[in-house]
């Protein structure tokens, strides 16, 4: 009885590792575009400033998919683009819990490690730092950010033509972002092509990009949240974003949230920011891309 008991314990480890395991798909077969071949490591570790792991030095871009149970897949799907002021990933409460809450409600989710500045010991610390200097800032956006806007358009390519791989529809694919990775979403936003078109838009709590016009003539529906108190000031950005698409009389949603600061993603903060993402999925459904 005791070795039996042992075989089946053992045996739902193995299982329950096998289905939190996650695809990895590298972005590109070699080394990026625009990138030199790097010698430094991918690195992931626990932020203590930050209180949340982060993904740091990212030189070789990937999606991470996390599917819908069987028979759940409503044939939607979304690249996933966390924050970190391109110096590093809120991998979880930006990325992969965000994945899991969707890939529940049916949308296959592909989380995306875009390239990053090359970063020491704790790239978190390090963006306190080069933050508040705004020129050696600026100079760092100006060489990193280009490369992660790439790779934002290169992932909803990608998810789009492999999209029969997962069930996915083509015109059923997505991109949504938070801060840095806001940034990314608005850039696809006013640069994509055909082939990179997605299917609907959800910078939240955007920053990163400088938005500028026009509004493409055939954008996307566009969800958009942020907090009037965000440290970093960016809700403005948001509005500016949604009166944009406003004006350009295409469709838009905009949350500003009175309280929930910068970075509140998945977190849980016993307020309302708390139950943003079941307002996107309420948003998805209006829009057609809940059903099957």
């Amino acid at each position: 009885m005791k070795k039996y008991f042992s075989f089946t314990l053992f045996a739902l480890v193995v299982l329950g590792a096998a289905a939190s395991a996650q695809q990895v798909i590298p972005l590109y077969p070699g080394v990026a575009p625009g990138s030199k071949p790097e010698s430094y490591p991918e690195r992931e570790y626990f932020s203590k400033s930050w209180n949340t792991r982060i993904v740091a030095n990212v030189t070789s871009p990937s999606l991470t998919v996390f599917k819908p149970a069987p028979g759940l897949g409503n044939q939607t799907a979304v690249v996933i683009c966390p924050g970190g002021g391109f110096m590093a990933l809120s991998i979880d409460s930006e990325g992969y819990d965000v994945a899991r809450y969707l890939a529940a409600k049916g949308v296959t989710a592909f989380v995306l490690k875009y390239r990053l500045a090359h970063t020491g010991d704790d790239a978190s610390v390090e963006f306190q730092t080069l933050y508040a200097d705004h020129q050696q800032f600026d100079d760092m956006l100006r060489q990193e950010a280009p490369l992660a806007f790439a790779d934002g358009l290169a992932a909803v390519t990608y998810v789009r033509q492999h999209a029969a791989e997962w069930g996915v529809s083509p015109d059923r694919v997505g991109i949504m972002g938070f801060s840095a990775g806001g940034g990314v979403t608005a850039s696809v936003a006013f640069h994509y092509t055909a082939e990179s078109r997605p299917a609907f838009l959800a910078p939240i709590y955007e920053g990163g990009y400088p938005l500028s016009g026009p509004v493409p003539a055939d954008a996307p529906p566009i969800f958009i949240a942020a907090a009037n108190d965000d440290q970093l000031g960016l809700a403005p950005q948001s509005v500016k974003l949604y009166q944009m698409w406003a004006d350009a009389h295409k469709s838009a949603e905009l949350h500003i949230y009175a309280r929930g600061g910068h970075g509140f993603g998945m977190r849980q903060q016993n307020i309302p920011t708390d139950h943003w993402i079941d307002q996107f999925v309420a948003w998805l459904a209006l829009q057609g891309f809940m059903s099957k």
